[in-house]
């Protein structure tokens, strides 16, 4: 196992459009394309994909960030180039299996947000599980007024955050949200002062990683399939999902604990 481990940080000090540094159970990953406001170009995007594919086994919770003052300012417009039609799909699922890669991989991601979350960098956060956003925080969807069509998952992710409506309204218009705004309609779970991001974000990293690993990936994979599934059938698969996790090993260890009294009380904020 720790071989494996080597040859995955090996692997992930070679990614120069990204600084990966794994410490114990918690991986930082930072965008760097700080010149051009982390902009996702082609092979930023197969980094992320690269990186997430290829986590060491220790690692239980990943925060993303990017370098610099800006999260992410989305598609790297100078190198958009004329796709045939087949051509786009393909380019577009190039994204999704990236993406998809963040969403529903191996450990659940802490996305830090500040300055420009846009377009595509809306997309990328979007498939974090938690969003931490501060002060200079914005958003927007400006791929209406260019003409283009949001391709990186945006469609089915971001309405699921805020609904469609809003969506709709932020494409069509290029409105700008800020992070209050962000905050209130649901693009961020946690708001905080500028350049708290990422101590909030190590806060709850290590709070995700004490829990038991098949307790986040169920969160992970199973709450939002079941979310899309009709209620008799979701309620089904709910009831697979929980007998699986509670005969965990670490399941039972953790309930000994609790019914012991040597458990942690709920109401840690």
């Amino acid at each position: 196992m720790a071989v494996k481990s080597d040859r995955a940080g090996e692997l992930l000090s070679r990614l120069d459009l990204l600084h990966v540094q794994c410490d114990g159970a918690i991986a930082q990953v930072r965008l760097n394309r700080r010149a051009k406001r982390n902009a996702l170009s082609d092979a930023l995007v197969t980094q992320l994909h690269t990186c997430f594919l290829n986590l060491p086994d220790s690692i239980r919770v990943v925060v993303l960030s990017g370098e610099g003052e800006h999260f992410c300012a989305g598609l790297d417009l100078s190198e958009l180039s004329e796709h045939s039609v087949a051509g786009g799909i393909a380019h577009s699922r190039f994204w999704h299996a990236a993406f998809d890669q963040i969403q529903f991989g191996r450990a659940p991601v802490i996305a830090v947000l500040r300055g420009a979350v846009v377009g595509g960098g809306l997309e990328l956060a979007s498939a974090a599980h938690i969003r931490i956003a501060e002060d200079s925080t914005i958003y927007a969807l400006p791929e209406g007024q260019r003409g283009l069509f949001v391709g990186g998952g945006g469609s089915a992710r971001v309405p699921r955050l805020i609904g469609f409506s809003r969506m709709t309204d932020m494409m069509l218009t290029g409105r700008v949200l800020g992070a209050d705004e962000g905050q209130q309609i649901g693009l961020s779970q946690y708001r905080v002062a500028e350049g708290q991001g990422m101590a909030k974000a190590l806060e709850l990293a290590r709070r995700i990683a004490e829990n038991a690993p098949m307790s986040n990936f169920a969160v992970m994979h199973a709450l939002p399939r079941i979310a899309d599934l009709p209620q008799a059938d979701g309620l089904f698969v709910e009831s697979l999902v929980a007998a699986i996790a509670q005969a965990e090993p670490a399941a039972k260890e953790r309930m000994r604990a609790f019914l012991d009294g040597k458990a942690g009380k709920v109401g840690r904020s």
